[in-house]
């Protein structure tokens, strides 16, 4: 079966400095799928890559086999790939709900009202303030509307880069429980989390990435038993 999203040697280079180091995988449909690893692991520029938002330096992105490597954002959008990227970038001056009609307009369709309707049914707190600022709101709110405004772009998967990033630890639960529920209802996520425990915990499969090359791959719940994850990411002890 063909994977959903297949990344194949993929490397983003910024003037001369390597931030991806040709790194494969793959992501199947229904699954959630996490890139974990230090700060400057290339996480955040391989998800970026994949988003139309940095041009490849070389290797290739595939969508259910079709070639789109090096999409401008608003094709990879169009074909179904959709980023919350990390700090969230919502448009902090618009209103909630001008937010939200911008997430149906990136996919070029009409304002959708009855599928903002469902976001707002699964964000109660943005309703509440949909007439607010977006710039007002809470950094748990904020996220949420990231979020929302994602989905309003009907992602056939959804890229979330560090949606925990800045959150209280109740606020972090509450993200990765929206998560899950996403997930429940069929999107394919591909997360890229500094907090590896939720991430492992989240997802099925990992990838660790350092220095921009995959060191290790495999189960998530299996790499999170792996002495070097837990010594590394998990403030475990590797066993002698």
């Amino acid at each position: 079966m063909t994977p959903l999203l297949e990344v194949r040697d993929l490397r983003v280079a910024y003037g001369h400095v390597q931030a991806v180091r040709g790194i494969s995988f793959s992501v199947e449909a229904g699954q959630i799928v996490t890139l974990i690893g230090p700060n400057g692991a290339g996480k955040s520029s391989t998800l970026n890559a994949i988003a139309g938002l940095v041009r490849p330096a070389g290797g290739s992105v595939l969508l259910e086999g079709r070639d789109v490597t090096g999409l401008p954002a608003h094709a990879a959008v169009a074909a179904g790939v959709v980023l919350v990227p990390e700090g969230r970038a919502i448009l902090q001056r618009m209103t909630v709900e001008e937010n939200l009609v911008m997430g149906c307009e990136a996919r070029g369709a009409r304002i959708d009202r009855a599928a903002i309707d469902d976001q707002f049914r699964r964000f109660p707190s943005l309703q509440r303030r949909a007439q607010a600022p977006a710039g007002a709101l809470s950094g748990g709110e904020q996220q949420m509307l990231a979020i929302a405004r994602a989905l309003l772009s009907r992602p056939r998967i959804l890229l979330l880069d560090e949606p925990s990033m800045g959150l209280a630890p109740t606020l972090v639960k509450q993200i990765f429980d929206i998560v899950r529920s996403i997930h429940e209802e069929g999107t394919t996520i591909l997360l890229v989390e500094q907090n590896a425990r939720m991430a492992l915990e989240t997802a099925r499969h990992a990838y660790v990435l350092e220095r921009g090359e995959i060191a290790l791959q495999g189960l998530a719940a299996q790499l999170a038993a792996d002495p070097r994850v837990r010594a590394a990411y998990l403030g475990g002890d590797v066993e002698a």
